[in-house]
């Protein structure tokens, strides 16, 4: 298991990212790579509410975690503080026991000149999830977030 943090900065308020954080919609746009398309089945935004997300590759060939071509993680909120960040505790669908295993993931908002600096940190990673992918992966989410925000057209 190992542990992937990466940063962004987004010119845009802090109450304005976070709000993009908790909201199922805002999400299903943004926290996906760029190669993939994202369904959000359950997303409730409160400590204790459940989360449910699929990722599905938009090459059919490519190898999904849960199925054929698509990445479903299932999980929980941890924490929710408005404008400094959330908590979830994610785990693969799948049967391969390589991926097992709960995934801390934590959001952090910190106010940065007239724009906000968010970091994303994933805790617990599985060793079966290649961490330049994961990394990678990671990043192309936080550039959409920034996209979505700052009205920037998504190729």
């Amino acid at each position: 298991m190992y542990t992937t943090r990466v940063t962004r900065h987004i010119d845009v308020r802090v109450s304005e990212v976070y709000a993009a954080l908790v909201d199922a919609d805002a999400v299903e746009r943004w926290r996906v790579p760029r190669n993939m398309t994202a369904s959000v089945h359950e997303f409730d935004a409160r400590v204790g509410g459940r989360v449910r997300i699929s990722l599905t590759y938009d090459d059919p060939e490519a190898p999904g975690k849960t199925s054929a071509n698509t990445d479903t993680y299932r999980g929980r909120f941890v924490e929710l503080t408005p404008n400094v960040g959330t908590v979830e505790e994610v785990e693969f669908e799948s049967a391969n026991a390589a991926l097992a295993g709960t995934v801390t993931v934590t959001t952090r908002l910190t106010p940065d000149g007239d724009g906000t600096m968010v970091e994303l940190i994933q805790e617990g990673m599985p060793d079966a999830v290649p961490p330049a992918d994961n990394e990678l992966g990671s990043r192309m989410a936080l550039d959409a977030l920034a996209e979505y925000l700052e009205g920037w057209p998504r190729a």
